[in-house]
């Protein structure tokens, strides 16, 4: 994000939640003094964004707050850092990192069909092959560890994915699993693959 503009003062959380203060931060919430005294502490505008200040006093948004997963064994973690990197190494296509009250970091990863197109030409097997088929494969899931593990390195080893499963189909707006920004509706998509959220840690059992 850069630095705070002139007039303005930023400062990240002991919860890793950034506040800004200053004249352009709005006074309050006409008519709720309830929501204002929650949004603002001593002049604190609490944004509900994750982020971190490096030592030049540039700003980098890491995620939302109210997104943020808690393991059970007490571990803040924020999905957008490992899905956003996640989603950028095909042939991944979508994902979904949980974890929340789990003992470990998983993750669900739609296949990318352009990526997978590629992926079954340069293999020569035919275009039609079933993502059925494809999930099972351990050369493309070896593809996809990689990408794994590429999202790992921007987190430490307890924020970490440990595991992961390929599900079929896609997260598009008509299903309802995103929002027409492209971001992944957090609930609407743990409610739909509940059973393969379970199988993850039935695995890891």
């Amino acid at each position: 994000m850069g630095r705070p503009v002139p007039g303005t003062s930023v400062r990240v959380a002991d919860d890793g939640e950034v506040r800004i203060r200053g004249d352009i931060v709005f006074a309050e919430y006409r008519g709720d003094p309830a929501a204002t005294a929650k949004a603002r502490t001593d002049g604190w505008f609490a944004t509900g964004d994750l982020g971190a200040l490096d030592a030049d006093g540039y700003l980098t948004i890491t995620g939302r707050k109210k997104d943020l997963l808690v393991t059970s064994g007490g571990k803040n973690v924020s999905p957008a850092v490992l899905e956003d990197r996640l989603r950028s190494r095909p042939p991944v296509g979508q994902c979904l990192v949980v974890g929340d009250n789990r003992p470990y970091v998983a993750a669900l990863v739609t296949l990318d069909p352009d990526a997978v197109a590629h992926w079954l030409a340069v293999r020569g097997m035919p275009a039609g092959t079933p993502l059925s088929e494809l999930v099972r494969d351990e050369r493309l899931r070896a593809d996809v560890q990689r990408a794994v593990d590429w999202a790992n390195q921007a987190v430490s080893r307890a924020e970490s994915i440990r595991a992961f499963r390929l599900v079929e189909g896609e997260f598009t707006e008509e299903n309802g699993l995103l929002t027409p920004s492209l971001k992944v509706k957090r609930h609407a998509a743990v409610t739909a693959y509940a059973d393969e959220i379970e199988a993850l840690y039935a695995q890891g059992r």
